[in-house]
Protein backbone atom coordinates (compact mmCIF):
# COMPACT_ATOMS: atom_id res chain seq x y z
CA UNK A 1 0.00 0.00 0.00
CA UNK A 2 1.56 3.12 -0.91
CA UNK A 3 2.42 5.61 1.45
CA UNK A 4 0.09 8.68 1.91
CA UNK A 5 2.32 11.98 1.96
CA UNK A 6 1.76 14.87 4.02
CA UNK A 7 -0.43 17.58 2.31
CA UNK A 8 1.20 20.47 0.89
CA UNK A 9 1.76 23.82 3.03
CA UNK A 10 -0.81 25.85 0.52
CA UNK A 11 -3.14 22.75 0.95
CA UNK A 12 -3.35 22.68 4.68
CA UNK A 13 -4.05 26.92 4.77
CA UNK A 14 -6.74 25.79 2.24
CA UNK A 15 -8.59 23.76 4.56
CA UNK A 16 -7.96 25.89 7.58
CA UNK A 17 -9.42 28.79 5.36
CA UNK A 18 -12.33 26.27 4.91
CA UNK A 19 -12.81 26.09 8.53
CA UNK A 20 -12.60 29.42 9.47
CA UNK A 21 -15.51 30.01 6.70
CA UNK A 22 -17.43 27.20 8.41
CA UNK A 23 -17.26 29.09 11.75
CA UNK A 24 -18.18 31.77 10.49
CA UNK A 25 -21.50 30.01 10.45
CA UNK A 26 -21.41 29.20 13.78
CA UNK A 27 -19.58 31.80 15.97
CA UNK A 28 -21.59 35.11 16.27
CA UNK A 29 -20.84 38.36 14.80
CA UNK A 30 -19.52 41.16 16.58
CA UNK A 31 -17.26 43.72 16.82
CA UNK A 32 -15.65 46.67 19.31
CA UNK A 33 -16.25 50.49 18.26
CA UNK A 34 -12.09 51.09 17.64
CA UNK A 35 -10.43 54.51 18.24
CA UNK A 36 -8.11 56.71 16.09
CA UNK A 37 -6.43 59.65 16.08
CA UNK A 38 -6.56 62.28 13.49
CA UNK A 39 -3.32 64.25 13.93
CA UNK A 40 -3.98 67.10 11.22
CA UNK A 41 -7.09 67.85 13.37
CA UNK A 42 -6.01 66.70 16.80
CA UNK A 43 -9.25 64.87 17.05
CA UNK A 44 -10.40 61.22 17.89
CA UNK A 45 -12.58 58.96 15.85
CA UNK A 46 -14.50 56.88 16.84
CA UNK A 47 -15.76 54.43 14.56
CA UNK A 48 -18.85 52.46 15.36
CA UNK A 49 -20.64 50.00 13.72
CA UNK A 50 -23.42 52.45 12.55
CA UNK A 51 -21.50 55.81 12.47
CA UNK A 52 -18.56 57.45 12.48
CA UNK A 53 -17.86 60.21 15.78
CA UNK A 54 -15.33 62.76 15.93
CA UNK A 55 -13.97 63.90 19.42
CA UNK A 56 -11.87 66.59 20.85
CA UNK A 57 -8.21 64.84 21.83
CA UNK A 58 -8.11 65.41 25.62
CA UNK A 59 -7.03 63.20 27.88
CA UNK A 60 -10.62 63.51 29.34
CA UNK A 61 -12.32 62.07 26.50
CA UNK A 62 -9.72 59.01 27.11
CA UNK A 63 -10.82 58.97 30.61
CA UNK A 64 -14.95 59.07 29.68
CA UNK A 65 -14.12 56.06 27.14
CA UNK A 66 -12.30 53.73 29.88
CA UNK A 67 -9.08 53.77 27.83
CA UNK A 68 -6.37 54.21 29.95
CA UNK A 69 -3.52 55.14 27.87
CA UNK A 70 -1.95 58.53 28.21
CA UNK A 71 -2.61 61.24 25.47
CA UNK A 72 0.44 61.47 24.75
CA UNK A 73 0.84 57.73 23.46
CA UNK A 74 -1.53 59.20 20.50
CA UNK A 75 -0.29 62.17 19.48
CA UNK A 76 3.44 61.08 19.76
CA UNK A 77 2.95 58.44 17.03
CA UNK A 78 3.30 55.45 19.39
CA UNK A 79 0.14 54.33 18.88
CA UNK A 80 -0.45 54.33 15.23
CA UNK A 81 -3.46 51.90 14.59
CA UNK A 82 -7.00 52.14 15.51
CA UNK A 83 -7.60 50.25 19.18
CA UNK A 84 -10.63 48.74 20.46
CA UNK A 85 -12.66 50.83 23.07
CA UNK A 86 -13.49 48.62 25.92
CA UNK A 87 -17.21 47.93 27.18
CA UNK A 88 -18.33 48.29 23.15
CA UNK A 89 -18.31 45.04 22.10
CA UNK A 90 -22.13 44.62 20.05
CA UNK A 91 -23.32 41.70 18.44
CA UNK A 92 -24.21 42.43 14.81
CA UNK A 93 -26.09 40.71 11.92
CA UNK A 94 -24.10 37.74 10.78
CA UNK A 95 -22.34 37.96 8.05
CA UNK A 96 -20.88 34.29 7.03
CA UNK A 97 -18.79 33.60 4.49
CA UNK A 98 -19.61 31.03 1.58
CA UNK A 99 -18.20 29.31 -1.32
CA UNK A 100 -17.30 32.67 -3.17
CA UNK A 101 -16.20 34.51 -0.29
CA UNK A 102 -13.63 31.28 0.11
CA UNK A 103 -12.83 30.97 -3.67
CA UNK A 104 -12.17 35.02 -3.14
CA UNK A 105 -10.02 34.91 0.18
CA UNK A 106 -6.53 33.80 -0.84
CA UNK A 107 -7.07 36.32 -3.67
CA UNK A 108 -7.54 38.91 -1.16
CA UNK A 109 -4.79 37.85 1.08
CA UNK A 110 -2.58 38.37 -1.59
CA UNK A 111 -3.83 41.71 -2.78
CA UNK A 112 -3.30 42.73 1.15
CA UNK A 113 -0.12 41.03 1.78
CA UNK A 114 1.42 42.07 -1.57
CA UNK A 115 4.17 44.11 0.27
CA UNK A 116 5.71 41.28 2.11
CA UNK A 117 5.38 39.05 -1.48
CA UNK A 118 7.19 41.62 -3.27
CA UNK A 119 9.89 41.43 -0.95
CA UNK A 120 10.20 37.40 -1.05
CA UNK A 121 10.22 37.64 -4.93
CA UNK A 122 12.93 40.62 -4.84
CA UNK A 123 14.87 38.85 -2.69
CA UNK A 124 14.45 35.10 -5.01
CA UNK A 125 15.67 37.50 -7.31
CA UNK A 126 18.76 38.81 -5.96
CA UNK A 127 19.68 35.16 -4.54
CA UNK A 128 19.32 34.39 -8.56
CA UNK A 129 22.09 36.84 -9.12
CA UNK A 130 24.13 35.69 -6.69
CA UNK A 131 24.13 32.12 -7.42
CA UNK A 132 25.20 33.18 -11.47
CA UNK A 133 28.43 35.17 -9.84
CA UNK A 134 29.59 32.02 -7.89
CA UNK A 135 30.01 33.64 -5.29
CA UNK A 136 28.04 31.71 -3.02
CA UNK A 137 29.54 28.91 -3.87
CA UNK A 138 32.95 30.43 -3.14
CA UNK A 139 32.06 32.13 0.32
CA UNK A 140 30.43 29.01 1.25
CA UNK A 141 33.69 26.78 0.33
CA UNK A 142 35.71 29.13 2.32
CA UNK A 143 33.64 29.61 5.37
CA UNK A 144 33.58 25.58 5.77
CA UNK A 145 37.04 25.10 5.58
CA UNK A 146 37.86 28.33 8.07
CA UNK A 147 34.87 26.76 10.70
CA UNK A 148 36.10 22.89 10.07
CA UNK A 149 36.33 20.88 13.10
CA UNK A 150 34.19 23.89 14.89
CA UNK A 151 31.25 23.71 12.98
CA UNK A 152 28.95 23.83 15.71
CA UNK A 153 30.03 27.94 16.48
CA UNK A 154 28.20 28.39 12.82
CA UNK A 155 24.67 27.74 15.19
CA UNK A 156 25.71 29.48 18.39
CA UNK A 157 26.25 32.21 16.02
CA UNK A 158 23.62 32.38 13.38
CA UNK A 159 21.00 31.87 16.74
CA UNK A 160 21.97 33.92 18.91
CA UNK A 161 22.40 36.99 16.18
CA UNK A 162 18.65 36.12 14.49
CA UNK A 163 17.51 35.63 17.80
CA UNK A 164 18.81 39.69 18.86
CA UNK A 165 17.38 41.26 15.62
CA UNK A 166 13.73 39.56 16.81
CA UNK A 167 14.14 40.85 20.59
CA UNK A 168 15.52 44.23 19.64
CA UNK A 169 13.38 45.20 16.18
CA UNK A 170 11.54 42.11 15.65
CA UNK A 171 13.49 40.50 13.02
CA UNK A 172 10.80 38.06 11.96
CA UNK A 173 9.11 38.12 7.53
CA UNK A 174 12.68 39.60 7.01
CA UNK A 175 14.37 35.99 7.74
CA UNK A 176 12.87 34.41 4.72
CA UNK A 177 15.60 36.24 2.95
CA UNK A 178 18.56 34.17 4.99
CA UNK A 179 17.57 30.38 3.98
CA UNK A 180 18.65 30.10 0.53
CA UNK A 181 21.77 32.11 2.08
CA UNK A 182 22.69 29.58 5.12
CA UNK A 183 20.96 26.32 4.49
CA UNK A 184 24.25 25.71 1.85
CA UNK A 185 26.78 26.59 4.48
CA UNK A 186 25.29 24.48 7.27
CA UNK A 187 24.82 21.34 4.62
CA UNK A 188 29.01 21.84 3.73
CA UNK A 189 29.38 22.14 7.72
CA UNK A 190 27.78 18.13 7.99
CA UNK A 191 24.81 19.53 9.28
CA UNK A 192 21.28 18.65 7.65
CA UNK A 193 18.79 21.66 6.57
CA UNK A 194 16.66 20.88 9.83
CA UNK A 195 19.82 22.35 11.30
CA UNK A 196 19.50 25.57 9.15
CA UNK A 197 16.03 26.08 9.54
CA UNK A 198 16.18 25.75 13.44
CA UNK A 199 19.05 28.10 13.65
CA UNK A 200 16.77 30.84 11.89
CA UNK A 201 13.38 30.29 12.66
CA UNK A 202 14.19 28.87 16.45
CA UNK A 203 16.65 32.36 16.40
CA UNK A 204 13.77 34.55 15.54
CA UNK A 205 10.92 33.12 17.11
CA UNK A 206 12.66 32.82 21.01
CA UNK A 207 13.50 36.83 20.18
CA UNK A 208 10.43 37.90 19.06
CA UNK A 209 8.66 35.68 22.16
CA UNK A 210 10.55 37.35 24.74
CA UNK A 211 11.22 41.03 22.98
CA UNK A 212 12.58 43.15 25.32
CA UNK A 213 12.70 46.99 22.66
CA UNK A 214 10.57 45.40 20.02
CA UNK A 215 8.36 48.30 19.03
CA UNK A 216 6.35 46.26 16.99
CA UNK A 217 5.56 43.96 20.24
CA UNK A 218 6.30 44.96 23.27
CA UNK A 219 6.42 49.05 23.01
CA UNK A 220 3.11 48.84 21.47
CA UNK A 221 1.76 46.91 23.75
CA UNK A 222 2.65 48.55 26.57
CA UNK A 223 1.85 51.73 25.16
CA UNK A 224 -1.80 50.74 24.45
CA UNK A 225 -2.20 49.26 28.38
CA UNK A 226 -1.28 52.79 29.35
CA UNK A 227 2.35 51.96 30.71
CA UNK A 228 5.98 52.81 30.15
CA UNK A 229 7.72 49.72 28.53
CA UNK A 230 10.35 49.13 30.59
CA UNK A 231 7.62 48.29 33.39
CA UNK A 232 8.74 44.36 33.08
CA UNK A 233 11.87 44.85 31.01
CA UNK A 234 14.09 42.77 33.62
CA UNK A 235 11.90 39.79 33.21
CA UNK A 236 11.67 40.03 29.57
CA UNK A 237 15.67 40.45 29.66
CA UNK A 238 15.97 36.94 31.76
CA UNK A 239 13.35 35.03 29.70
CA UNK A 240 15.30 36.15 26.13
CA UNK A 241 18.78 35.20 28.02
CA UNK A 242 17.28 31.79 29.13
CA UNK A 243 15.46 30.85 26.56
CA UNK A 244 17.81 31.60 24.08
CA UNK A 245 19.83 29.10 25.76
CA UNK A 246 17.48 26.73 25.48
CA UNK A 247 17.14 26.62 21.89
CA UNK A 248 21.04 26.78 20.95
CA UNK A 249 21.36 23.87 23.55
CA UNK A 250 18.54 22.11 21.73
CA UNK A 251 19.12 22.44 18.76
CA UNK A 252 23.36 21.71 19.20
CA UNK A 253 22.11 18.30 21.06
CA UNK A 254 20.44 17.62 17.52
CA UNK A 255 22.97 18.87 15.36
CA UNK A 256 25.33 16.56 17.43
CA UNK A 257 23.38 13.83 16.60
CA UNK A 258 22.89 14.07 13.32
CA UNK A 259 26.26 14.97 12.39
CA UNK A 260 27.52 11.72 14.11
CA UNK A 261 24.64 8.96 12.08
CA UNK A 262 22.92 11.43 9.03
CA UNK A 263 20.16 8.69 9.53
CA UNK A 264 19.24 9.99 12.57
CA UNK A 265 18.33 12.71 10.72
CA UNK A 266 14.08 13.92 10.70
CA UNK A 267 14.44 15.00 6.91
CA UNK A 268 16.89 12.04 6.33
CA UNK A 269 14.85 11.08 3.37
CA UNK A 270 14.98 14.32 2.01
CA UNK A 271 18.95 14.66 1.76
CA UNK A 272 19.33 13.72 -1.60
CA UNK A 273 16.86 15.71 -2.74
CA UNK A 274 17.84 19.00 -0.55
CA UNK A 275 21.40 18.56 -1.11
CA UNK A 276 20.81 18.55 -5.23
CA UNK A 277 18.57 21.91 -4.16
CA UNK A 278 20.87 23.62 -2.47
CA UNK A 279 24.28 22.68 -4.25
CA UNK A 280 26.98 20.86 -2.36
CA UNK A 281 29.19 23.58 -2.07
CA UNK A 282 32.03 21.69 -0.03
CA UNK A 283 34.57 20.91 -2.87
CA UNK A 284 33.89 24.15 -4.70
CA UNK A 285 37.09 25.44 -7.34
CA UNK A 286 35.84 28.77 -7.63
CA UNK A 287 38.47 30.69 -5.88
CA UNK A 288 37.45 33.92 -3.25
CA UNK A 289 38.90 36.63 -5.95
CA UNK A 290 38.38 40.32 -4.88
CA UNK A 291 36.17 41.02 -7.19
CA UNK A 292 33.64 38.09 -5.45
CA UNK A 293 34.56 39.53 -1.84
CA UNK A 294 33.44 42.62 -2.91
CA UNK A 295 29.85 41.05 -4.37
CA UNK A 296 29.99 39.23 -1.01
CA UNK A 297 30.19 42.90 0.72
CA UNK A 298 27.35 44.64 -1.21
CA UNK A 299 25.29 41.80 -0.46
CA UNK A 300 26.01 41.56 3.14
CA UNK A 301 25.34 45.29 3.31
CA UNK A 302 21.82 44.72 1.85
CA UNK A 303 21.10 43.09 5.53
CA UNK A 304 22.66 45.64 7.31
CA UNK A 305 21.27 49.07 5.86
CA UNK A 306 18.04 46.78 6.13
CA UNK A 307 18.18 45.96 10.29
CA UNK A 308 19.18 49.77 10.32
CA UNK A 309 16.45 51.17 8.17
CA UNK A 310 13.80 49.33 10.47
CA UNK A 311 15.05 49.77 13.81
CA UNK A 312 16.52 53.53 13.58
CA UNK A 313 14.33 55.05 10.29
CA UNK A 314 11.39 53.16 10.91
CA UNK A 315 11.18 51.07 7.32
CA UNK A 316 9.20 49.08 6.48
CA UNK A 317 8.64 47.05 3.42
CA UNK A 318 8.99 49.42 0.20
CA UNK A 319 12.00 50.75 1.93
CA UNK A 320 13.64 47.07 2.70
CA UNK A 321 12.43 45.75 -0.90
CA UNK A 322 13.85 48.54 -2.58
CA UNK A 323 17.30 48.11 -0.83
CA UNK A 324 17.72 44.39 -2.35
CA UNK A 325 16.76 45.31 -5.73
CA UNK A 326 19.44 47.95 -5.42
CA UNK A 327 21.45 45.53 -4.20
CA UNK A 328 20.82 43.31 -7.28
CA UNK A 329 21.28 45.83 -9.68
CA UNK A 330 24.82 46.86 -8.23
CA UNK A 331 26.10 42.90 -7.83
CA UNK A 332 25.19 42.69 -11.88
CA UNK A 333 27.30 45.72 -12.46
CA UNK A 334 30.50 44.42 -10.69
CA UNK A 335 29.58 41.42 -11.65
CA UNK A 336 29.63 42.40 -15.29
CA UNK A 337 26.25 40.48 -16.07
CA UNK A 338 24.74 41.39 -19.33
CA UNK A 339 21.35 43.08 -19.21
CA UNK A 340 19.20 40.26 -20.78
CA UNK A 341 21.16 37.45 -18.78
CA UNK A 342 20.63 39.91 -15.52
CA UNK A 343 16.69 40.34 -16.20
CA UNK A 344 16.15 36.25 -17.08
CA UNK A 345 18.10 35.19 -13.93
CA UNK A 346 16.20 37.76 -11.67
CA UNK A 347 13.08 36.88 -12.90
CA UNK A 348 13.83 32.71 -12.55
CA UNK A 349 15.14 33.45 -9.30
CA UNK A 350 11.99 35.34 -8.25
CA UNK A 351 9.74 32.49 -9.68
CA UNK A 352 11.83 30.15 -7.19
CA UNK A 353 10.27 31.60 -4.40
CA UNK A 354 6.71 32.13 -6.10
CA UNK A 355 5.43 29.28 -3.66
CA UNK A 356 6.53 31.46 -0.75
CA UNK A 357 5.02 34.18 -1.90
CA UNK A 358 1.61 32.60 -2.60
CA UNK A 359 1.79 31.16 1.19
CA UNK A 360 1.95 34.19 2.32
CA UNK A 361 -0.98 35.60 0.60
CA UNK A 362 -2.99 32.30 1.39
CA UNK A 363 -2.36 32.87 5.25
CA UNK A 364 -3.24 36.81 5.03
CA UNK A 365 -6.55 35.07 3.20
CA UNK A 366 -8.13 33.53 6.52
CA UNK A 367 -7.42 36.72 8.71
CA UNK A 368 -10.05 38.34 5.71
CA UNK A 369 -12.26 35.83 5.91
CA UNK A 370 -12.17 36.31 9.83
CA UNK A 371 -12.80 40.04 9.13
CA UNK A 372 -15.51 39.99 6.66
CA UNK A 373 -17.04 37.29 8.59
CA UNK A 374 -16.79 39.87 12.01
CA UNK A 375 -15.65 36.72 14.31
CA UNK A 376 -12.22 38.20 15.35
CA UNK A 377 -13.91 40.66 17.95
CA UNK A 378 -16.00 38.07 19.50
CA UNK A 379 -13.33 35.73 20.23
CA UNK A 380 -11.53 38.16 21.85
CA UNK A 381 -14.94 39.31 23.67
CA UNK A 382 -15.62 35.70 25.18
CA UNK A 383 -11.97 35.24 25.77
CA UNK A 384 -11.77 38.57 27.70
CA UNK A 385 -14.99 37.04 29.91
CA UNK A 386 -13.11 33.68 30.61
CA UNK A 387 -10.61 34.96 33.26
CA UNK A 388 -13.08 36.51 35.51
CA UNK A 389 -13.08 35.24 39.24
CA UNK A 390 -9.65 33.70 39.12
CA UNK A 391 -7.18 33.91 41.24
CA UNK A 392 -3.50 35.90 39.74
CA UNK A 393 -1.45 32.55 39.24
CA UNK A 394 -4.41 30.75 36.94
CA UNK A 395 -4.94 34.03 35.51
CA UNK A 396 -1.67 34.87 34.24
CA UNK A 397 -1.12 31.48 33.17
CA UNK A 398 -4.70 31.43 31.28
CA UNK A 399 -4.02 34.80 29.52
CA UNK A 400 -0.42 33.01 28.09
CA UNK A 401 -2.83 30.08 26.40
CA UNK A 402 -5.59 32.93 25.65
CA UNK A 403 -3.01 34.76 23.77
CA UNK A 404 -1.64 31.70 22.28
CA UNK A 405 -5.38 30.66 20.72
CA UNK A 406 -6.08 34.31 19.33
CA UNK A 407 -2.56 34.45 17.63
CA UNK A 408 -4.01 31.75 15.08
CA UNK A 409 -6.85 34.33 13.96
CA UNK A 410 -4.89 37.28 14.42
CA UNK A 411 -1.07 36.65 13.95
CA UNK A 412 0.33 40.06 13.54
CA UNK A 413 2.10 40.95 17.01
CA UNK A 414 1.21 44.79 16.50
CA UNK A 415 -2.31 44.44 15.38
CA UNK A 416 -3.19 41.56 18.22
CA UNK A 417 -1.79 44.81 20.23
CA UNK A 418 -3.85 47.18 19.49
CA UNK A 419 -6.81 45.48 19.04
CA UNK A 420 -6.41 43.55 22.70
CA UNK A 421 -4.70 45.45 25.34
CA UNK A 422 -7.05 47.71 25.86
CA UNK A 423 -9.51 44.90 26.62
CA UNK A 424 -7.52 42.86 28.02
CA UNK A 425 -4.77 44.99 30.37
CA UNK A 426 -7.62 46.06 32.66
CA UNK A 427 -8.24 42.45 33.66
CA UNK A 428 -4.89 42.86 35.62
CA UNK A 429 -6.34 44.99 38.06
CA UNK A 430 -9.30 43.13 39.21
CA UNK A 431 -6.60 40.31 40.13
CA UNK A 432 -4.63 43.00 41.83
CA UNK A 433 -1.33 42.49 39.43
CA UNK A 434 0.51 44.52 37.25
CA UNK A 435 -0.81 45.30 33.94
CA UNK A 436 3.18 44.36 32.84
CA UNK A 437 2.14 40.77 32.98
CA UNK A 438 -0.61 41.19 30.24
CA UNK A 439 1.79 42.41 28.23
CA UNK A 440 4.26 39.93 28.61
CA UNK A 441 1.44 36.93 28.42
CA UNK A 442 0.57 38.28 25.76
CA UNK A 443 4.50 38.34 23.98
CA UNK A 444 4.68 35.04 25.44
CA UNK A 445 1.80 33.10 24.32
CA UNK A 446 1.71 34.54 21.01
CA UNK A 447 5.33 33.60 20.95
CA UNK A 448 5.08 29.71 22.00
CA UNK A 449 2.22 29.16 19.48
CA UNK A 450 4.61 31.05 16.86
CA UNK A 451 6.57 27.55 16.62
CA UNK A 452 3.66 26.37 14.96
CA UNK A 453 1.74 28.50 13.84
CA UNK A 454 0.23 27.27 10.53
CA UNK A 455 -1.33 30.61 10.00
CA UNK A 456 2.13 32.30 10.38
CA UNK A 457 5.58 32.21 8.76
CA UNK A 458 6.65 28.62 9.68
CA UNK A 459 4.55 26.98 6.09
CA UNK A 460 6.43 29.94 3.99
CA UNK A 461 9.91 29.23 5.78
CA UNK A 462 9.31 25.26 5.59
CA UNK A 463 7.91 26.02 1.66
CA UNK A 464 11.53 27.22 1.19
CA UNK A 465 13.12 24.19 2.46
CA UNK A 466 11.54 21.86 0.82
CA UNK A 467 10.75 20.28 4.36
CA UNK A 468 6.32 18.94 5.28
CA UNK A 469 4.82 20.73 8.53
CA UNK A 470 4.62 16.98 10.08
CA UNK A 471 8.42 16.76 9.77
CA UNK A 472 9.00 20.43 11.44
CA UNK A 473 6.07 19.14 13.89
CA UNK A 474 8.01 15.96 15.14
CA UNK A 475 11.17 18.30 15.81
CA UNK A 476 10.63 21.39 17.47
CA UNK A 477 7.38 19.86 20.17
CA UNK A 478 9.93 18.62 22.34
CA UNK A 479 11.27 22.19 22.77
CA UNK A 480 7.75 23.50 22.51
CA UNK A 481 7.08 21.69 25.48
CA UNK A 482 10.57 22.27 27.42
CA UNK A 483 9.64 26.29 26.81
CA UNK A 484 5.67 25.89 27.64
CA UNK A 485 6.60 24.63 31.44
CA UNK A 486 9.92 27.05 31.78
CA UNK A 487 7.29 29.95 30.44
CA UNK A 488 4.50 28.98 33.04
CA UNK A 489 7.04 28.60 36.16
CA UNK A 490 8.14 31.89 35.43
CA UNK A 491 4.85 34.20 35.06
CA UNK A 492 3.51 32.28 37.85
CA UNK A 493 6.62 33.20 39.73
CA UNK A 494 6.64 36.83 38.57
CA UNK A 495 3.01 37.90 39.67
CA UNK A 496 3.54 36.63 43.12
CA UNK A 497 7.02 38.11 43.99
Amino acid sequence: MKKRKFPTAQTILLIIAAMVALLTWIVPAGKYDTLSYNATENTFIIHGSEKETSLKATQETLNNLDVKIPLEKFTSGDIWKPINIPNTYKKLKAQPQGILDFIKSPIKGIVEAADIIFLVLIIGGLIGIMNLTGAFDAGISWMANALKGREFILIIVVTFLISLGGTTFGLAEETIAFYPILIPVFLAAKYDAMVALASIYLGSSIGTMFSTINPFSVIIASDAAGLNWTTGFTVRLIMYVIGTLICILYILFYAKRVKKDPSKSVIYSQKEEIEQLFGNTTNSTIKLTTRLRLIIIIFSLCFVVMVYGVSMLKWWFIEMTSVFLVGAILIGIIANIKESVFVDTFVKGASDLLGVALIVGIARGITVLMNDGLISDTMLYYASNMTNGMNKGLFINAMLYIYGGLSFFIPSSSGMAVLTMPIMSPLADGVGIGREAVVNAYQFGMGLFAFINPTGLILASLAIVKVGYDKWLKFVMPLVLILIVFTMIALTISVYI
